[in-house]
């Protein structure tokens, strides 16, 4: 599974179906996760952070309405809607509650997963997603014409000219420890002599630009290490 995979999960107290929903988006390159109730998604939920929802309408319990209403926040993942009832006013509702896409079950596989990449590229798209060269890690891309860093579902932040040397160090020697006099001569700047003194101010900010789970490690008494692999497109 790539760094990159975009993680899915799929809702459904159907398990035969839950399972063949998600061995087929596996099997296209998806990160995914399944759960039988609401309850099993919060638990998920809790411990990582997902692209997409593929949720069914009608379950035991908490019905798939309710769970879309809880998951319609800033920053939510995106949420494809399942039902076996098939009537208009289910769809309907559905999508004015919040849901990105609609689809009636039992559904063909392969248009589950079309929709579900055209609701990732709508959303990355409307979240201002990179348009020129980037270089991906993880949830991250670095627009290198941009020079900022985003995340998926988060809008993108400007980096400062040392912000995106520094980054760029990193991400030219992955999973290396890096001295910080490795890292202020591999991304030395328009002003040396202020990066020397910033470097670790510059990663400081790095980090909070990057957001929660970062993935600068910090090697005591010795330096940094990127901590993912990076693809470059």
């Amino acid at each position: 599974m790539g760094e990159t995979a975009p993680r899915i999960i799929v809702v459904d107290d159907d398990a035969d179906l839950r399972t063949l929903i998600a061995d087929f988006l596996s099997s296209n390159g998806m990160d995914v996760a399944s759960a039988g109730n609401g309850a099993e998604m919060d638990a998920l939920m809790a411990e990582r952070r997902f692209d997409l929802v593929v949720l069914d309408l009608m379950m035991p319990g908490e019905d798939g309405l309710s769970i879309l209403r809880r998951l319609r926040k800033p920053g939510g993942p995106g949420v494809i809607m399942l039902s076996a009832m098939g009537e208009d006013t289910d769809r309907i509702i559905g999508l004015e509650v919040g849901a990105d896409d609609y689809l009636p079950k039992p559904c063909n596989p392969r248009e589950l997963l079309a929709r579900v990449r055209a609701v990732l590229r709508r959303r990355a798209e409307q979240s201002g997603g990179p348009t020129g060269p980037v270089r991906r890690f993880g949830d991250w891309t670095l627009d290198i014409v941009e020079r900022s860093v985003g995340r998926l579902g988060h809008p993108a932040a400007p980096l400062t000219d040392a912000e995106f040397r520094t980054l760029n160090a990193f991400l030219d020697r992955p999973q290396r420890v890096l001295t910080r006099d490795q890292l202020i001569e591999h991304g030395k700047g328009l002003d040396s002599d202020v990066f020397d003194r910033a470097i670790d101010v510059t990663i400081s900010r790095l980090r909070k630009k990057l957001g929660p789970d970062d993935p600068i490690r910090t090697i005591r008494n010795e330096g940094y290490m990127f901590a993912l692999r990076v693809l470059d497109e």
